[in-house]
């Protein structure tokens, strides 16, 4: 399972509709989390290093559009306070 992550364009942005999406923030933690559904989102400030079951290390930040697929088990390792869009689908 793989995370998508890319820097999107304002374009792409606003036909997503990223700004009408709720916001979800997070002090610096570490914590182990499993998506039930396939999550979209776009960091708008922080850090974080995404560790998955498998080993794989993915640092997502500010400017970052990020898709978690359903299923995906892993420990998120917020290393600056994160401030996120986010969208379940």
């Amino acid at each position: 399972m793989e995370i998508e992550v890319k820097k999107p364009t304002e374009e792409e942005l606003e036909k997503l509709g990223v700004k009408n999406w709720p916001t979800w923030s997070s002090p610096v933690r570490k914590f182990p989390w499993e998506y039930t559904e396939t999550e979209i989102c776009y960091f708008l400030e922080g850090k974080v290093i995404v560790e998955t079951e498998d080993g794989k290390k993915v640092e997502i930040g500010k400017g970052d559009l990020v898709k978690f697929p359903k299923g995906l088990r892993c420990t998120w390792d917020v290393r600056e306070p994160v401030k996120k869009h986010y969208r379940f689908k």
